[in-house]
């Protein structure tokens, strides 16, 4: 296997480990020459998954697309990249399962958002936006609204102590709903 750090073509592999289910093969390898490591992976050839694009063209799915996508949303956050590859993994072992050989552009966001709501809900909102296409803040406001839990009956009337206290809902300036936790302020 050639380094991609120095080009040399001689390595040992130092750890070889089974993934996605059986399906491939991750190894740790060391460069003969500048020592560094890097990792490899080995699949199964299978027929090729073709993804329908909204616009109605077919394309061959390219594992590097959603490796981007998903590299882009969590750009900058607390993620570590086994964490991502195996987010990336378990979507292509959903549609691996479903042994289908065409899949719609729009299932494969679907999936990678539902997963990035459990790993890492501002790497959901990103993602989100560009894959819904957010033209105004509201779409924003109504997706974090979407991750909140909803509130119980009585949260947010005070804290029950009979000081009159209570939340009020004005809006802001951008239109957005912003709750105060007393009255007037």
């Amino acid at each position: 296997m050639k380094c991609p750090h120095c080009g040399h073509s001689e390595d040992k592999v130092i750890d070889s480990r089974s993934i996605r289910e059986g399906g491939a093969v991750r190894r740790r390898r060391e460069c003969d020459l500048c020592h560094r490591r890097f990792t490899t992976y080995e699949y199964v050839e299978s027929a090729a998954l073709q993804v329908i694009k909204r616009d109605g063209r077919r394309e061959p799915f390219q594992r590097d697309k959603l490796v981007k996508g998903v590299r882009q949303a969590l750009h900058k956050r607390p993620v570590s990249t086994q964490a991502m590859e195996e987010l990336v993994e378990r979507i292509e072992n959903e549609f691996a399962r479903d042994g289908i050989m065409e899949l719609e552009s729009r299932r494969i966001g679907e999936s990678v958002m539902a997963e990035l709501a459990q790993l890492d809900q501002v790497a959901y909102i990103r993602f989100a936006s560009v894959y819904r296409q957010f033209r105004d803040v509201q779409q924003f406001v109504d997706t974090i609204r979407s991750l909140l839990p909803e509130k119980k009956a009585g949260d947010g009337a005070g804290n029950g102590d009979g000081d009159g206290e209570k939340a009020v809902s004005r809006e802001s300036e951008e239109g957005a709903e912003i709750e105060t936790d007393r009255a007037g302020e």
